[in-house]
């Protein structure tokens, strides 16, 4: 029966399944865990490889960005992992020049000033030519794994890229790209619509390639009032889950979970619900009871622990996490912090968040 356990690409077989059974809602003897940013620059190690690199030099190696993937797992038992990448490589698909200015973040060099500017980019995007790199980062990390655990894709989500392209970098508040939105509604859906063509095939082309879940990563949801989210988010982030669900079948491809992740998106959690995900992911400023009755039961629940809990001392760190497996319940949900690990992080704290994560769930399913 080897061709229903491997793929096409002879990838080693599944030990840990915990992750993607949690997401498809099915019992798991102990609550999954993951962190969003796991591979940064917390671990020294991370820092020691990409020292000498330029941040997206080291996007486009897929030998540096298997490494980054492998490092956490090294140190830590999570239940799955998650390619090194950034969400700014589709902006750069499209044309734009983006660079990592150390202190400040990614910047663009000519961000999208007039409505004009979007003929600059590049109306049809072959993503395997220009973003073929993270392919290969996939398929060669999905066999370095040997099974160990599943690999998660992602994607920055279509309002997100948007809010860069037209910022130029990152901003408190997206003043300028949501001036778009008021003032050339038209344009903005028109390149909301251009980058939600190139996500579908981005992330069709990642799990042809080998992974095993997806994530689509609405970062700047926040920054858009439950209107806006309506008009401008919402209806492409449900666009993408369906079309990339329609074109798996049509390529034969594994129809992997989804999982979308649309930060401070309170307002939007019943729309997110239906909206064609198996997992919403949740920040830290939503209580699990209050997420779980408004996303129901049909879906499974990713999050939420601040992240800045693991600055706590590491007995602290295991009460919080026996409180929030608590409220959330052990099965249908996915442990995970409600945003990306910061890089002061101390690593052994990481790892105390894991195993608190693991003791406890076992420890509730069994009594």
């Amino acid at each position: 029966t080897c061709s229903l356990l491997c793929s096409p690409k002879g990838f080693p077989k599944l030990k840990n399944d915990t992750f993607l059974r949690a997401a498809r809602g099915e019992q798991t003897e102990h609550t999954p865990v993951w962190c969003m940013r796991q591979a940064g620059r917390y671990l020294p190690e991370f820092r020691e490889t990409r020292a000498s690199q330029d941040f997206f030099a080291t996007c486009r190696s897929p030998k540096l960005c298997c490494e980054l993937t492998l490092q956490p797992l090294r140190r830590f038992p999570l239940d799955a992992a998650i390619i090194f990448s950034d969400i700014l490589v589709v902006p750069q698909a499209l044309g734009m020049e983006v660079v990592m200015v150390p202190g400040k973040g990614p910047t663009f060099t000519e961000p999208l000033k007039e409505v004009e500017d979007l003929l600059k980019l590049r109306q049809k995007v072959d993503v395997t030519a220009e973003l073929g790199y993270v392919f290969q980062a996939i398929t060669l990390t999905r066999h370095s794994l040997e099974g160990k655990v599943p690999l998660i894709g992602f994607s920055g989500a279509p309002w997100t890229l948007m809010s860069y392209m037209i910022e130029g970098g990152g901003s408190t508040t997206m003043a300028k790209a949501k001036s778009w939105l008021y003032r050339h509604p038209e344009a903005s859906h028109r390149l909301l619509r251009l980058l939600a063509d190139v996500i579908i095939d981005y992330l069709v082309g990642q799990v042809a390639a080998g992974a095993q879940a997806l994530q689509l990563f609405e970062s700047h949801a926040g920054h858009l009032g439950p209107e806006l989210f309506q008009d401008f988010a919402l209806p492409y982030i449900r666009d993408i889950a369906q079309a990339v669900k329609s074109k798996l079948k049509e390529e034969a491809l594994p129809l992997v979970p989804m999982i979308i992740f649309a930060k401070d998106a309170h307002y939007a959690l019943r729309d997110l619900a239906h909206a064609g995900y198996e997992v919403v992911g949740l920040d830290w400023t939503i209580r699990p009871q209050e997420a779980r009755a408004q996303i129901g039961k049909d879906v499974t629940l990713q999050g939420n622990l601040d992240p800045c809990a693991l600055y706590a001392p590491k007995e602290k760190i295991g009460e919080l996490v026996k409180k929030m497996l608590e409220s959330f319940g052990t099965q249908r949900y996915i442990a995970n912090l409600g945003h990306g690990l910061y890089p002061d992080m101390n690593p052994e704290h990481v790892g105390a968040f894991v195993e608190a994560v693991h003791a406890h769930s076992r420890h509730i399913n069994k009594h």
